[in-house]
């Protein structure tokens, strides 16, 4: 079936709708009612990213479901077997200084700009522009298409779990949320609290009056803050000239300036994905690592940075924390302190750990106690993902592998394990398919992320090709 013509027809539209989402701001909420008396889970500015795209599909002629307000769906055709394309409508908050508005959806040198564009706005535009490029070529599918749209996936999944309880989940398919060729793996995903209760500080000596550091356990922090507070000046002079020292020897960006009474003390880092975190620079760590050279009133708080510069630090593969863990399919366990927290009573930090496939986690868990229990510190665990893997010779590997190398002519790369959790381990026999090309830079979850005109469009091509040769007859995942 030759569908250029009708992919080509897509791009003037499909930016439009792009840009128009873009420019709703959806990263997560609280949960608001409306005047109407409608339930809205995740925030007005998520439900207004679902309805504008339910919309849109009604528009087409497409069959929506809203599942109030947790996740719906757009569906295509009909089958007794159902081919999923599992996306995401919410963003990561948009921190640091942009070049542009980081909302504004523009068009500028050839790039589509603002956050969502990469992850996961963009790629799920595609998908839905290749199940409209099916429908106006007349195409019936011997399964139906559903394109699902997940409203909580950069947070805690609860929308795809409540989905999913009250919806069949699809038969198989891909979410484009990953890398291209395509995803074959993705390790284990955990996230951990670890906490120190404290006791009443001595009325003498530096205080921590606060601190804190990050927004998302899966984002490597750009920025953290410890204010400290003395009753002598001569304290704050040598904490300046300690700063000075520290920044001297470790070329990490640091200040230090009054705040009434207090010293406020500010680091730098480099954002960048929790599932990458060698690629960042972690601000918590670098302001860590100077208030280990600060003698603090409290004892409890001096043993808790000692732990965190010796067990944690800027080690980004787990083995400070005795869980260094690593496959050959999969490489090395990762891990990214995201957050820090702090008052009074406990100190706190949360950490996303990413394991190799052949990893449990239960193996994490009983890793970290000898240590945990060596600081008098607690576990909280916050959640975890098992692994997923399917072997490269598989019959969906094999098909979108053979569909990426004809329509990008690459036969370089290959099928890949990764870190990061895409929406294809909450259903059956689904594999992440782009939508980040090999080579282009990753800027998901960091500013000034924009998505090339032309890679938009040639997810459009690809993905239109797919659910054309999965929704066929001639497809078995057997």
């Amino acid at each position: 079936m030759n569908l250029a013509q009708y992919v080509e027809q897509q791009k003037g539209p499909a930016v439009r709708t792009l840009k128009e989402l873009i420019r709703i701001k959806s990263d997560a909420g609280d949960p608001v009612t409306s005047a109407s008396g409608e339930f809205f889970p995740f925030g007005q500015g998520v439900q207004d990213a679902f309805a504008y795209m339910l919309s849109k599909a009604e528009e087409y002629g497409f069959r929506t479901e809203d599942i109030d307000h947790y996740g719906g769906h757009i569906d295509f055709g009909e089958g007794e077997e159902t081919l999923g394309v599992v996306g995401h409508l919410d963003v990561v908050p948009a921190l640091g200084e942009w070049d542009f508005d980081p909302y504004g959806g523009e068009e500028k040198d050839g790039f589509i700009t603002g956050r969502g564009t990469t992850d996961d706005k963009g790629p799920v535009v595609a998908a839905f522009y290749a199940m409209k490029a099916l429908k106006d070529a007349g195409y019936e599918p011997k399964r139906r298409i559903r394109l699902i749209l997940g409203l909580d996936e950069e947070t805690n999944w609860r929308g795809m779990d409540y989905y999913l309880e009250r919806v069949k989940a699809p038969d198989f398919g891909i979410t484009p949320d990953g890398d291209f060729p395509v995803i074959n793996g993705e390790k284990g995903l955990c996230d951990l609290e670890i906490a120190k209760k404290l006791s009443k500080s001595p009325a003498k000596g530096l205080q921590l009056s606060r601190l804190s550091g990050g927004t998302a356990r899966n984002i490597v922090p750009d920025a953290a803050r410890a204010v400290v507070k003395s009753d002598f000046k001569e304290t704050y002079d040598h904490i300046r000239n300690e700063l000075s020292e520290y920044r001297e020897e470790t070329g990490y960006r640091l200040k230090a300036k009054g705040v009434g009474q207090a010293l406020e003390i500010t680091a730098e880092g480099k954002a960048c994905h929790g599932a990458s975190p060698q690629d960042g620079l972690n601000a918590i760590s670098v302001l860590f690592g100077f208030l280990g050279r600060l003698n603090f009133a409290s004892d409890d708080i001096n043993e808790f940075i000692e732990f965190y510069n010796h067990h944690i630090g800027f080690q980004c593969s787990g083995e400070g924390m005795n869980i260094g863990f690593e496959d050959e399919a999969s490489g090395k366990l990762t891990m990214n302190n995201g957050i820090v927290t702090y008052d009074q009573e406990s100190i706190a930090i949360e950490l996303n750990v990413r394991y190799p496939v052949t990893v449990e986690a239960e193996q994490l868990y009983r890793a970290v106690m000898p240590i945990l229990d060596r600081y008098n510190l607690g576990l909280v665990k916050n959640g975890n993902q098992n692994p997923l893997y399917f072997p490269p010779d598989s019959p969906l590997i094999t098909t979108l592998m053979d569909i990426y190398r004809t329509k990008t002519g690459d036969t370089e790369h290959g099928p890949m394990v990764i870190g990061g959790g895409t929406y294809a381990k909450a259903c059956p026999n689904m594999v992440a398919f782009g939508g980040l090309f090999p080579g282009d830079p990753d800027i998901m979850h960091q500013k000034n992320e924009k998505i090339a005109a032309d890679r938009f469009f040639q997810m459009i091509d690809i993905y239109t090709e797919t659910l054309y040769r999965l929704s066929s007859e001639d497809f078995s995942l057997k």
